[in-house]
């Protein structure tokens, strides 16, 4: 039942921003709880991880350093062409560059399980990539947005060390010292960071009511576009790189879905309310568009499975 009311995380996404945008005074004066929930969020991953989970890092070092590469690599860049294309004014281009330099967002390690990936190799490279986008994601958006606004990197990381980083390693020390308790709420933390993302979204659905009636479709073309691309390049260098298509198909939700919701509190923190759109936006599409492609490779089994593995899993979807 629980994992049911998960899965349908869109619907209740949708949902919620519809009731934020008919009512936006309901949920406007809560812009101060953003970041607080977005750090709630990063404290349910940590204690979600062990020292297990970098220790596999080790293991399977070719591929962490392929899919974090790619997030870092292909998503900016992949951003920055989409501004250019569409002309996005400068709010929603910073908005687009903001998603584009974040870390892997958490929906990659359920969308992985459901699609038949390898679940510690997304858990161990969401890890790495939200450590590293303590450094990353100020200089990346400096980089590429710094054309556009003073870029204040010394500030933005610091946030994300308050933001990411601290909460991370508080969670993974209390499920270090206390796994036995921890263990016992680690079913619902998935619900508390689904309900937490949700009523992110909803909040700058509210502080963006006017701006989404008058832009139309454009910054939706643009995120559909980013994560489709993010989704097919990560599957498809993995696999011209010679790569199982297990950790092919663990690549691809690592590199296309990102931690937008850490997007959103980067815009309303350092810019305007506006630049947190994209991240909005992004945070419902990428886990409908994941939700299908897990769906579409749940039924499929892996080429590198055994063939009674296969004709057992195809029964099972059946």
């Amino acid at each position: 039942m629980l994992n049911r009311i998960i899965q349908l995380f869109p619907l209740w996404a949708l949902l919620l921003s519809a009731i934020a945008y008919t009512a936006p005074e309901s949920f406007s004066q809560f812009k101060s709880a953003i970041i607080p929930l977005l750090s709630l969020i990063m404290l349910s991953m940590g204690l979600t991880l062990t020292l297990r989970d970098f220790s596999r890092v080790a293991k399977s070092l070719k591929a962490v350093a392929l899919g974090v590469s790619l997030q870092y690599l292909i998503m900016p860049l992949v951003a920055i062409g989409i501004v250019y294309a569409l002309q996005l004014d400068t709010t929603l281009s910073i908005g687009m560059i903001l998603v584009g330099c974040v870390a892997g967002g958490t929906a990659s390690n359920v969308m992985c399980f459901l699609a038949k990936g390898d679940v510690a190799l997304s858990i161990s490279m969401t890890a790495v990539s939200t450590l590293l986008g303590v450094v990353l994601t100020p200089y990346l958006i400096s980089l590429y947005a710094g054309q556009l606004v003073d870029i204040p990197v010394m500030a933005m990381m610091l946030n994300l060390v308050k933001i990411v980083l601290a909460p991370v390693m508080l969670g993974l020390a209390i499920n270090m010292l206390f796994g036995k308790a921890v263990k016992t709420i680690q079913s619902v933390l998935p619900l508390i960071s689904m309900l937490a993302i949700i009523f992110i979204i909803a909040v700058i659905v509210a502080l963006n009511k006017a701006q989404i009636s008058s832009l139309g479709p454009v910054i939706l073309i643009a995120v559909i576009l980013h994560n489709s691309i993010g989704l097919l390049s990560g599957y498809w260098v993995a696999r011209w790189c010679g790569c199982p298509e297990r950790i092919c198909r663990t690549i691809a939700f690592e590199v296309g879905l990102q931690n937008s919701g850490l997007a959103v509190a980067l815009a309303m923190k350092f810019f305007a309310p506006g630049a947190a759109l994209a991240g909005t936006l992004f945070s419902i599409w990428h886990n409908i568009s994941g939700s299908i492609l897990a769906s579409f490779w749940c039924r499929r089994p892996t080429l590198d499975e055994p063939p009674q593995t296969q004709v057992q899993n195809k029964q099972l979807s059946n």
